[in-house]
């Protein structure tokens, strides 16, 4: 059951922001800004958590999930490092993941030969 939810979850999330693509003017990039920021302030409100907790996976792997893996690490560095940690803390929550998409990303373009879109 918890594949099920993850794929509801996760579907639902990607479904909506490609109708956000679709029926709006906003480019990819500001659709990605606003995903992460969204995530963020989901979390600051403790909405996001419980949603993370049902949905697993679903929910902790789009753009959302890393705007609020952000917003936790931003909340623990300024608990642990006062204003420093405003800056410090979300590199420190995230660093596993960018270093993995950077590493996994790499592996895959000396795998499959990436080429330019003509």
């Amino acid at each position: 059951m918890d594949y099920v939810r993850a794929f509801a979850a996760g579907g639902l999330i990607c479904s909506l922001v490609q109708i956000l693509l679709d029926k709006t003017k906003m480019m990819p990039g500001r659709v990605m800004v606003t995903l992460v920021v969204t995530g963020s302030i989901l979390g600051c409100l403790g909405l996001y958590e419980p949603f993370v907790q049902w949905a697993g996976a679903g929910a902790s792997v789009p753009l959302l999930g890393f705007g609020n893996t952000l917003w936790k690490g931003v909340k623990e560095g300024i608990a642990d490092d006062g204003f420093l940690g405003v800056f410090k803390g979300g590199f420190t929550a995230s660093a596993a993941g960018i270093s993995a998409a950077l590493i996994f990303g790499y592996l895959g373009s000396l795998i499959f030969k990436p080429k330019m879109k003509e």
